[in-house]
């Protein structure tokens, strides 16, 4: 709750008058009128917790976790952990639609961190989600995608973290420079992703201070390999200094507690997803 002060009310009456005000907002009726006012839209959760069960009940559930979930959050920081990873960010969007007999629901944050990692900006859309009320409620999406933009640096801080061979930094021109720790080799390149499979493009090479010629830098494009929890990396590309990126993830499954997540509506507190 916001307060101001204003110079004029500064006197032992105006004092005594606060005071007054302050105990009778906070006599036990008003306290639970306010309450019951502007929590009236969790009225439903609390039916849903008990295991209610309707043909309609998907759609009102979905219509008040996001419409809970948009009101206490929308354009602030909002703290979640999704399938074990802690994430950070500015929700702006969240919508829910039926589509057929399904759902699809759409997020978008930005300023994220993923697990300490800075994110620019995502978009999360859940295709054909079936939720299944209960204790706990089950939800099943057949397929995420995934839009989003990240700094190249951050790109390439992951990536040097994950291997040992090589000392990874970024070039003035935007370029991904790579040195060799035993071979003495130092690239400069460009890469991108193209439906799982990494393409290279080696701008300019040396050996023990030697360039390499052109036609021993060109490389086939090299497969990612299968990725955690079936992802599938459809492109990403450099922009400057940014990469936008797609992935979309294989159908997946998972179920929450009702009651976790109504409490932490209210308090402001961490979301925990399935």
């Amino acid at each position: 709750m916001a307060a101001y002060s204003d110079p004029r009310s500064a006197s032992p009456f105006s004092a005594l008058r606060a005071v007054e005000l302050g105990r009778r907002l906070f006599e036990q009726t008003r306290l639970e009128q306010w309450v019951r006012y502007t929590t009236a839209w969790m009225g439903p959760m609390a039916d849903l917790g008990a295991g209610t069960v309707t043909a309609l009940l998907p759609d009102t559930l979905l219509t008040v976790l996001s419409e809970g979930i948009l009101s206490r959050f929308g354009g602030q920081e909002l703290s979640a952990t999704l399938l074990g990873h802690q994430l950070t960010g500015t929700l702006n969007v969240l919508k829910v639609r039926r589509r057929g007999a399904h759902f699809q629901t759409k997020a978008v944050l930005r300023e994220l961190r993923w697990d300490e990692r800075p994110i620019d900006e995502i978009t999360v859309i859940s295709h054909e989600v079936r939720l299944v009320p209960g204790v706990p409620t089950r939800v099943r999406a057949n397929q995420i995608d995934i839009e989003g933009t990240v700094g190249l640096a951050t790109v390439v801080d992951w990536l040097a973290s994950r291997q040992r061979e090589w000392d990874l930094s970024v070039t003035e021109s935007g370029l991904i420079r790579a040195v060799h720790r035993r071979k003495r080799v130092t690239a400069e390149l460009d890469a991108s992703i193209t439906d799982d499979a990494l393409h290279l493009e080696i701008h300019r090479a040396h050996w023990a201070g030697l360039p390499v010629p052109r036609r021993w830098r060109a490389m086939n494009p090299i497969p990612m390999g299968e990725l955690p929890r079936g992802a599938r990396v459809r492109w990403a590309v450099r922009d400057g200094a940014l990469i936008r990126f797609r992935i979309e993830l294989a159908p997946i499954s998972g179920s929450f507690d009702l009651t976790q997540i109504r409490s932490a509506i209210v308090a402001g507190t961490t979301l925990i997803v399935f």
